[in-house]
């Protein structure tokens, strides 16, 4: 008998399909984006079997390489409303007859949506998750779950295809789908979902204030950064004339990047030599480089859009001082953490930027960074001049950066987190100890060894 039960126990291990969490993504792979790449690649190895619903095509030509190790299959949505409508349209027509209560419930949830001023929006959505329900979820009973990145549109098609398929879903919130999105929509996504991440501790407390009684739990899960990609470099402490400042940022509102350029110019005009690298685009590229050569500073200072994860860690090492001076867009837009402090830290590079949102929860001020008021170039201009010129400032910031980001933010430890989320909240993906490696709790930040 014991030896009828172990065959069978072999056949049914043999033949056990590895259930598949499903992303859904606002395009793939995008290099502004290399968490979510270095996400699902730590998931994947960490023993999950992911597939990607991206709803865009990248819109650069090249990709990090840490992007070529993914395995998952990429199934890319219909884009367009108008152009891919036909591609759209019929899966939805085929899934109202397969299951036209479920249908129409759906249909009258989105009609909120569609009937205010991104109804057209609402309505892509809608046949996005129609297209990703009818021809795949349907199909592949392995798709167990599905995880949407970014809490406005990626999260809409989630829960649509999760109201249509009855599929569970979960996403992780970051910062401009936050502060952009009303409450409400985001408080209808946050009780429909099995549980919710976000980025900062920050987002968390903004998220619990907004879910106010929902019993949806909520967790922090900070991106980290791969910390063997960032070496701490060796160079001498006290820097000296012409200074090299690096600043990495999408050329938007939120950067505060008119601020930056006026602190460099309060520098240009007291004979202070320095260079100054700008690495990234986005669309006000055209007003920063105008305002650069407004304010005479096209010598001093040079823009080399949008560059590789080898060419960024070479400005890096060469780099005296990081520099970004986030502020609150007009519309509500802001920053979490931007990866590229966390990255300057672990380089040994200083870091200057402000005190919005949840900059200081990576730049503790005076201890692994400096903070400074948002649109204020005069109280960043004397930040800059410190940075560079107290050795004894400079040594405990690079000190205690590299610490602390040792410590609080390397990404397998937090992806692994995740991936306890994952299994915790969805029975479905704990699967066989065998796909999965153990992993360990989430830790609360500190600062005791600083």
């Amino acid at each position: 008998m014991s030896i009828q039960l172990n065959r069978l126990q072999q056949t049914l291990s043999s033949t056990h399909q590895q259930p598949i969490l499903g992303y859904v993504l606002k395009g793939y792979p995008r290099i502004s984006e290399t968490f979510i790449s270095n996400e699902i690649l730590l998931l994947e190895k960490m023993g999950f079997q992911l597939r990607l619903f991206p709803m865009r095509q990248p819109r650069e030509n090249f990709c990090h390489a840490s992007v070529k190790e993914i395995k998952a299959q990429v199934d890319y949505l219909p884009t367009e409303l108008f152009l891919d409508f036909s591609r759209l349209i019929s899966p939805n027509i085929f899934l109202a007859a397969k299951r036209p209560a479920i249908y129409l419930k759906t249909l009258n949830f989105a009609a909120d949506g569609v009937r205010r001023k991104n109804g057209l929006a609402t309505l892509k959505h809608l046949l996005q998750a129609g297209y990703l329900t009818n021809n795949i979820l349907l199909k592949d009973k392995n798709i167990v779950h599905l995880h949407g990145h970014f809490a406005h549109s990626p999260t809409s098609v989630t829960l649509f295809a999760s109201l249509l398929s009855g599929t569970p879903f979960s996403f992780t919130a970051h910062a401009k789908d936050i502060y952009t999105s009303s409450k409400e929509k985001i408080k209808r996504k946050i009780e429909r979902a099995r549980f919710v991440t976000t980025c900062t501790s920050h987002n968390l407390k903004y998220l619990e204030s907004v879910a106010g009684n929902s019993s949806t739990p909520i967790f922090c899960i900070y991106h980290g950064i791969d910390i063997s990609l960032f070496q701490h470099r060796q160079r001498s402490i006290q820097p000296t004339p012409p200074y090299q400042f690096l600043t990495i940022a999408r050329l938007t509102e939120k950067k505060g990047l008119p601020t930056l350029y006026k602190a460099l110019k309060i520098l240009h005009d007291k004979g202070i030599q320095f260079h100054h690298t700008l690495i990234g685009d986005g669309d006000d590229k055209e007003k920063i480089l105008n305002l650069i050569s407004t304010l005479g500073l096209n010598k001093n200072c040079k823009w080399l859009g949008t560059r590789t994860h080898e060419e960024v860690l070479h400005h890096f090492r060469k780099s005296d001082l990081f520099i970004l001076a986030c502020e609150i867009a007009r519309s509500g837009d802001r920053d979490g953490i931007p990866n590229v402090l966390v990255e300057s830290l672990a380089m040994g590079v200083p870091a200057l930027s402000t005190e919005i949102s949840a900059i200081p929860e990576i730049l503790l001020n005076e201890k692994t960074g400096i903070t400074v008021a948002p649109s204020d170039p005069e109280a960043m201009s004397k930040a800059i001049i410190r940075m560079v010129t107290d050795e004894d400032l400079r040594h405990r910031l690079i000190s205690n950066g590299r610490k602390y980001v040792e410590a609080e933010f390397d990404n397998t430890t937090w992806v692994t987190n995740l991936g306890e989320l994952f299994r915790d909240q969805n029975s479905l993906l704990r699967g066989d100890e065998r796909w999965l490696s153990a992993t360990q709790k989430t830790h609360s930040l500190t600062t005791e060894s600083l």
